[in-house]
Order: C-alpha cells, then sequence, then structure tokens
C-alpha cells in the first residue's frame, strides 16, 4: 500500500476544508476518528472470537 506523502496530505486537507468549512472541519475529523476507533474495536473483537474458537 503507498503511504502519502506531505503534497498528497495538503490536498486532502484543502479538499476537506473547502468541502465542510472551518467551523465544521474538526468536528468531522473527531466523528472520524471515532468511527476508525470503533471498527479497530470491532476487528479486534472478531479477531479474538476466532482465535477462541479455534482453541
Amino acid at each position: 500500500m503507498p503511504s502519502l506523502g506531505l503534497s498528497e496530505l495538503l490536498v486532502i486537507l484543502v479538499i476537506a476544508l473547502l468541502v465542510f468549512g472551518p467551523k465544521k472541519l474538526p468536528e468531522a475529523g473527531r466523528a472520524l476518528g471515532s468511527a476508525i476507533k470503533e471498527f479497530k474495536k470491532a476487528a479486534r473483537d472478531i479477531t479474538n472470537e476466532i482465535t477462541e474458537e479455534g482453541k
């Protein structure tokens, strides 16, 4: 998976700023962070469940 460079991150930030606006951007960032956290937790729970069934 290719990593993002500084120029790509800046383009993404500018697009997000244009789409959400400066007042909604922190709120959108928090929502995205929470969604990623929940996804990782669910994936970890599924992995733990699968390993427990294999024992």
